[in-house]
C-alpha cells in the first residue's frame, strides 16, 4: 500500500474557478409523471437555447465483465422513443461494442451548460432493427456512410495514410452507387431506461435533484427527490 506520503501529491490542476448555479430551480410540480415527457420538454428547451449549441452531446458510458473497467466517450444521441435513447455506431469492432457484449448496462448523460441542467440516464440496452438502422443510416452524409465501411472502429492503425487509403478504396467501391448501403455490423443501441435523473442547478451546491425509477419495463415508474 503507498504511504499517506505518496497519496499527497502537489496539485498539477487545483481547483479552476467556477461559478453559481443561479438561473432556474425544479420542482414537483413542474415534473411530468413519464419522464420521457419531461426528458422531451427539457431536450426541447436545450435546442431552443442559441447558446446550447450542441444538445445532442452526451457522455456514453459502458463497463466490460468480469474486468469491470469503466469506459466513457462523448457521443451525439440520435432518437428517442417511448422505449427509449438510441445511439449510432460500429458494434463489430468498437471498445463500446466489446462492452456490452460482455455486459448489456449503460448509461449516458446530458450537460447543457447554459441552462445549468444535466439528465442522467440508466438501463439495460438492446439492438434495434435492421429497418431501423437503416432509416437512420440514410440520413447521414454520403461521405459519412463511406466512412463507417472504412474504418474498423478502434482498432490500431499504423497512420493517417493507412486510414486514407481504406477511404479511398471504398469511395471507390461504392462509386455510382447513388445510395451507399448500412453496413450489417452498423446500427442502433438502444437504452431502455430503468433509471432516469434530472438535475438542475442551483445556489450553493443545492440542487435540485428528481430521479425516476422503475424494477423493470412493465413496472410503473416511481419518483424521489434525491439530495444534492
Amino acid at each position: 500500500m503507498d504511504s499517506d506520503k505518496d497519496r499527497t501529491q502537489t496539485p498539477i490542476i487545483f481547483a479552476p474557478e467556477t461559478y453559481q448555479y443561479d438561473k432556474y430551480e425544479l420542482n414537483e410540480s413542474q415534473l411530468s409523471k413519464d419522464p420521457i415527457d419531461q426528458f422531451s420538454k427539457w431536450f426541447q428547451e436545450a435546442k431552443d437555447d442559441p447558446r446550447e449549441t450542441l444538445p445532442e452531446a452526451i457522455t456514453f458510458c459502458s463497463a466490460e465483465l468480469p474486468s469491470g473497467k469503466v469506459s466513457s466517450r462523448v457521443l451525439l444521441f440520435k432518437e428517442l422513443d417511448h422505449r427509449g435513447f438510441t445511439i449510432y455506431s460500429n458494434w463489430g469492432t468498437s471498445g463500446k461494442a466489446h462492452d456490452i457484449a460482455t455486459n448489456p448496462h449503460a448509461g449516458m448523460n446530458f450537460f447543457w451548460k447554459d441552462m445549468q441542467r444535466q439528465v442522467r440516464v440508466e438501463g439495460n440496452t438492446e439492438f434495434v432493427n435492421r429497418e431501423t438502422s437503416e432509416r437512420y443510416f440514410k440520413t447521414r452524409p454520403r461521405g459519412s456512410k463511406i466512412g463507417a465501411w472504412a474504418s474498423e472502429q478502434s482498432h490500431v492503425i499504423k497512420d493517417r495514410q493507412e486510414l486514407d487509403e481504406a477511404t479511398k478504396k471504398n469511395t471507390a467501391r461504392f462509386e455510382g452507387v447513388e445510395d451507399v448501403p448500412c453496413p450489417p455490423y452498423w446500427g442502433g443501441l438502444r437504452i431502455v431506461p430503468m433509471k432516469i435523473e434530472f438535475w438542475q442547478g442551483r445556489l450553493n451546491r443545492l440542487h435540485d435533484r428528481f430521479v425516476y425509477e422503475r424494477a423493470s419495463e412493465n413496472d410503473p415508474w416511481e419518483i424521489f427527490r434525491l439530495s444534492p
